[in-house]
C-alpha cells in the first residue's frame, strides 16, 4: 500500500527532504494560533475523517497532526508528485499512490481510489485529501469527495491553514509556499455529514455546501493572519472566444491535400467495395450527389459515424420529429452496418445517406442539395472541410454527446491553429461529462455544456423474436453466458472460466460474441485446441445439447444475445482497450461483468460501481467466480441488478435536455403540419 522513500526518483527524495525540513523550519519559527481554540480536541474527537482542504493549501498540512493519530493521503501516481510523497512520509502519514490527478489518463484513481479510501477509513485511518483536483476548476469541490463521505459514513471537515508571509506559484491552484516568521493559523470548520441514502440531488447540495464550507475556512485564516488572499485566489477561467477563430495555414494545407483525393477517391472506394465496405450502388452519395430529394420545410442534418453513434442518436432524432412536425432529418453514416441500423429503425420523415468523402467539391456539392437548416455531428466526428464548408454556408453547427479522451485533447493540442477554428465553429457543443466538457473549451469551442451520455436514455438494442426463439429451443433451458464485445486475447480468459464454471454447472453453455466478428474461425480453432466442443453462428450452426462455448460471430445480434442470458461479461475490458458499454446489456435484463480497464465508458461504470450494479473482474478465476454466483444466486442477482438501474437513473436525462438545446438553434416553426 505505502510506497517506500526508496523507490521514489533520486530528485524527488531529495526535493520532498528538503520541503520536509523547511516545513518543519516555518512551523518553528512561526507563532501559531487556532481557529476555533479547541479545533484539534474537536478535529481528533471526530477521528477517522476526510480532512478537506483546496489543492493550493495543502503545504502545511502535514503539521495539524503530528503523531497525533493515523493519517493518510492519496496522491498522484506520476513522477511530479514524488517530492509530495516524500513530504508526507516526513511527517508519519501514510501514502498510497493513485489518485487526484483529475482527466489526465495516467493518474485516474477512479473506482479503485474509491474503495481504497473507504478501507483506509474502515481501518481507523483519517484521510486527507484536495477537494478539488488537478486540472481544476480550482475552488471547486468535486463529486467524489461527497461520494466517499455517503458510503463511508465518515464526516467532511473543512480545513485551512494560513500565513503572514507567503508567495504562490502561478499554477492552476496558485499552489502558495508559506514563509517562516510569520503568523499562523489552522482552521477547521464544522463537519459535513453525508448521509448513505442520499440521493443525487442531496449529493449535489452537499458538494455545493463543502465548496462554500472551504471557502469559508479560507477566507477565515487569511483575515485571521492578516494575508492578502487575492495574491493566493487562483484566476478565473479566460473569456471564450465570441468568434470563430480564423482559418490558418495547416488547415488551409489539409484542405488542398483533400482536393487532390478526388483523383484517387474511384480507386478507394473500388477497393472498399471488393472488401465489403462499401455499397457500390450508392457510391454516388460518397461524392455529394444525392440519390433522394431534398424535402421540403426545414431539415436537420445529423452525421453518425457508426453503429454506436447512430444508436446515440436515434432517440434526438425521433424526439425532435415528435417536437416539430414542420421537421425532416437526414441520417448520415460511414458503414455498411449504421446504414442497414438506420433502415431499420428511422421513422418517417427521416432518410439516411452515406455521409459524403471530406474533400471540399464534393462537401460543397452535398451542401448544395441538401442546404441543411441545422447540422449535428455526434460524439467525435470531427470532419474539417464538412465543419468548415457547412460554417461558410451558414448552417448552425451543433456537436452533441461530445466526448473526447485527455490523450485525444493533447493530440489536438498540438494543432492548435487546427483545432480552434475547428471547434469555435460549432454554435453549442453538448458534452458528456464536465471532464469532457474542459478538455473541449481548451480547444477553442464558444458554447459548451455538460447534459450527460445520450447512450443512457437510449433504447436497448433489438431483439430479433425469431432467432431468440431458435436459439431458446436449441439452448433447451442450460444456463446461459455471454462474453460480448470480446477482443484477443480475452476469449482465452473467458474458455478458461468456462472451464471452471463447468465443473460447479456442468450444462453451462458460453457464448462469445467478438468485437470483430470476423476473428470467429480463429476463435472457434483456439477454443477446439483446449478440447472445447464449439460452434459457430456464421456458419449457420446451432448450439445443441454438448455445446461447450458457441461462437457468435455475426453483426447486429447483441440484443438478442443479451436476451438468453442473465450474465454478460462486456469485453475490451480485460486488456487495455478501454471497454465496450454496459448500458446495452443492462437494457435487457443481464448483470454486468467487467475487467478493470473501462476508461472508455468512465461515468457509466463508476456509477454502477457507486450503486453496487457491476462486478468489477481482473482474472479468468475471478470472472469464473462472478459467474457461478450470478447464475445461482437469485438474490446476487437482483441485488446487482436493482443497483444496475439505480446507476443508470442517476444518470437519466440527456436526451431531454438535448433535444431542447437543439430546439433553439432551429427556425422558428413553420405552421407546417403533418401526418405522423
Amino acid at each position: 500500500m505505502a510506497q517506500s522513500p526508496h523507490q521514489e526518483p533520486l530528485f524527488g527524495r531529495l526535493l520532498g527532504t528538503l520541503a520536509a525540513r523547511y516545513t518543519r523550519l516555518v512551523l518553528a519559527t512561526s507563532t501559531v494560533t487556532y481557529d476555533p481554540p479547541d479545533a484539534r480536541v474537536r478535529a481528533e474527537a471526530l477521528h477517522p475523517y476526510i480532512l478537506a482542504m483546496w489543492h493550493g493549501q495543502f503545504f502545511l498540512m502535514p503539521t495539524l497532526h503530528i503523531g497525533a493519530f493515523p493519517v493518510s493521503a492519496m496522491v498522484a501516481r506520476h513522477k511530479d508528485a514524488s517530492a509530495v510523497r516524500v513530504l508526507l512520509r516526513s511527517f508519519d502519514i501514510n501514502v498510497v499512490r493513485g489518485a487526484g490527478a483529475g482527466h489526465r489518463r495516467r493518474d485516474r484513481g477512479g473506482a479503485s481510489a474509491l474503495r481504497t479510501s473507504m478501507r483506509l477509513l474502515e481501518e481507523g485511518s483519517t484521510l486527507a485529501m484536495t477537494a478539488d483536483v488537478p486540472p481544476g476548476p480550482a475552488r471547486r469541490a468535486g463529486a467524489g469527495i461527497v461520494t466517499l463521505a455517503k458510503f463511508s459514513g465518515r464526516p467532511i471537515v473543512p480545513f485551512a491553514v494560513a500565513t503572514s508571509r507567503f508567495f504562490a506559484l502561478d499554477t492552476w491552484s496558485r499552489m502558495t509556499i508559506n514563509l517562516p516568521f510569520s503568523k499562523m493559523v489552522y482552521v477547521i470548520g464544522e463537519p459535513i455529514w453525508v448521509p448513505a441514502d442520499a440521493t443525487d440531488e442531496q449529493l449535489e447540495e452537499r458538494r455545493r455546501t463543502v465548496e462554500d464550507a472551504m471557502n469559508d475556512v479560507t477566507a477565515r485564516a487569511y483575515r485571521t493572519v492578516g494575508g492578502n488572499i487575492a495574491r493566493a485566489t487562483p484566476r478565473g477561467p479566460a473569456p471564450r472566444p465570441t468568434e470563430p477563430a480564423a482559418v490558418g495555414l495547416l488547415l488551409k494545407m489539409y484542405q488542398g491535400g483533400t482536393s487532390l483525393v478526388r483523383f484517387a477517391a474511384p480507386l478507394l472506394l473500388s477497393i472498399r467495395s471488393r472488401q465489403g465496405k462499401e455499397d457500390p450502388t450508392r457510391r454516388g452519395e460518397r461524392y455529394g450527389g444525392a440519390s433522394l430529394p431534398r424535402p421540403a420545410g426545414p431539415l436537420v442534418w445529423f452525421h453518425a459515424a457508426s453503429v454506436g453513434e447512430t444508436n446515440a442518436v436515434l432517440p434526438v432524432i425521433e424526439r425532435l420529429l415528435t417536437e416539430r412536425p414542420d421537421l425532416n432529418v437526414l441520417l448520415t453514416t460511414g458503414t455498411l452496418t449504421s446504414a442497414a441500423l438506420a433502415k431499420r429503425r428511422l421513422p418517417p420523415r427521416a432518410c439516411h445517406q452515406f455521409v459524403v468523402l471530406d474533400v471540399p467539391k464534393y462537401v460543397r456539392a452535398f451542401l448544395d442539395h441538401w442546404k441543411p437548416d441545422l447540422a449535428v455531428f455526434a460524439e467525435s466526428e470531427i470532419w474539417p472541410n464538412l465543419i468548415v464548408e457547412a460554417s461558410r454556408a451558414g448552417v448552425p453547427l451543433a456537436l452533441v454527446n461530445a466526448r473526447m479522451s485527455a490523450r485525444s485533447a493533447k493530440r489536438w493540442a498540438r494543432f492548435g491553429s487546427v483545432a480552434r477554428p475547428l471547434f469555435s465553429r460549432f454554435d453549442m457543443i453538448l458534452a458528456q461529462s464536465e471532464p469532457v466538457g474542459r478538455l473541449i473549451t481548451t480547444l477553442g469551442a464558444r458554447h459548451v455544456e455538460v447534459l450527460g451520455n445520450l447512450k443512457i436514455d437510449a433504447p436497448p438494442p433489438l431483439v430479433d423474436a425469431a432467432a431468440l426463439e431458435n436459439l431458446t429451443r436449441a439452448l433447451g433451458g442450460r444456463p446461459v453466458f455471454v462474453a460480448a464485445s470480446t477482443h484477443d486475447p480475452e476469449e482465452g480468459s473467458v474458455a478458461k472460466a468456462h472451464e471452471i464454471v463447468a465443473k460447479r454447472i456442468p450444462n453451462v453453455c458460453t457464448i462469445i460474441a467478438p468485437r470483430h466478428p470476423d476473428r470467429g474461425k480463429v476463435i472457434a480453432d483456439m477454443l477446439a485446441a483446449r478440447g472445447l466442443k464449439v460452434r459457430r453462428r456464421s456458419l449457420g450452426e446451432l448450439p445443441d445439447a454438448v455445446t461447450d462455448i458457441y461462437v457468435a460471430d455475426t453483426i447486429g445480434e447483441l440484443g438478442t444475445l443479451y436476451a438468453l442470458t442473465k450474465v454478460a461479461f462486456v469485453g475490451g475490458s480485460l486488456i487495455a482497450r478501454g471497454g465496450q458499454n454496459p448500458i446495452e446489456a443492462i437494457g435487457h435484463g443481464a448483470a454486468v461483468l467487467t475487467g478493470p480497464h473501462w476508461t472508455n465508458f468512465r461515468e457509466f461504470y463508476t456509477a454502477l460501481i457507486r450503486h453496487k450494479g457491476v462486478r468489477e473482474v481482473a482474472s479468468p478465476e475471478e470472472l469464473a467466480q462472478a459467474v457461478d454466483v450470478l447464475l445461482t444466486d437469485d438474490r446476487a442477482l437482483d441485488d446487482m441488478r436493482k443497483g444496475a438501474s439505480s446507476a443508470i437513473a442517476s444518470l437519466a436525462g440527456a436526451l431531454d435536455r438535448t433535444v431542447a438545446a437543439l430546439l433553439g438553434l432551429l427556425p422558428a416553426e413553420t405552421g407546417v403540419r403533418r401526418a405522423s
